[in-house]
């Protein structure tokens, strides 16, 4: 920058800045809390060597990634943007096995579906019969209200029973996964 205003780096490290100043371009005068962050994780002369190396398009680009390591760093020293990571990929596994349970309920209820309206229209009576004589061949108008609510209920019943076998195969994978997580 010379002269007037020097970056932020060169006002943290009191040194006047030069024209050809490596940081200049990078580290502004009104956003000096970001070249300090990556100044206290990865050093001014660690920087600077980095970005001499690497091709004036890419630099841009290569400080960004190092603030953001740098702000990462601070807020978790162990780990840094690999807890981040770690974090979300946990997220999105269990994320999918959720919605593996979703799409098990989805299929147990298109079934529950699929059986249940062949189930009313052929329940066996043998004192129903129609015009041709056929025993045992109900049309929907010949099924009593309380015969359907039976089969409604009974078929409710299955779906719950799987729908908790399916719940509890989840919550012990869950539990197996990120147990240690949750304590």
């Amino acid at each position: 920058m010379g002269g007037n205003s020097p970056c932020a780096s060169c006002k943290l490290l009191r040194r006047r800045c030069a024209t050809d100043c490596i940081f200049a371009p990078y580290f502004p005068s009104d956003d000096p809390h970001k070249f300090a962050i990556v100044h206290k994780v990865f050093g001014a002369s660690n920087v600077s060597k980095m970005l001499q190396e690497l091709p004036v398009q890419q630099r841009a680009d290569a400080v960004s990634s190092l603030v953001y390591e740098a702000n990462a760093r601070v807020r978790d020293p162990v780990y840094g943007c690999v807890g981040a990571i770690s974090f979300l990929q946990n997220q999105v596994s269990e994320l999918q096995m959720q919605l593996a349970v979703a799409q098990a309920e989805m299929l147990c209820i298109q079934m529950q579906q699929q059986v249940q309206d062949p189930m009313v229209q052929q329940i066996p009576n043998p004192t129903a019969s129609h015009g041709s004589g056929a025993v045992g061949q109900l049309s929907e108008d010949d099924i009593r209200y309380d015969d359907k609510q039976f089969l409604l209920h009974s078929h409710h019943h299955q779906f719950i029973n799987s729908s908790n076998a399916i719940h509890d195969q989840y919550s012990l994978k869950r539990e197996t996964i990120f147990g240690d997580m949750v304590s």
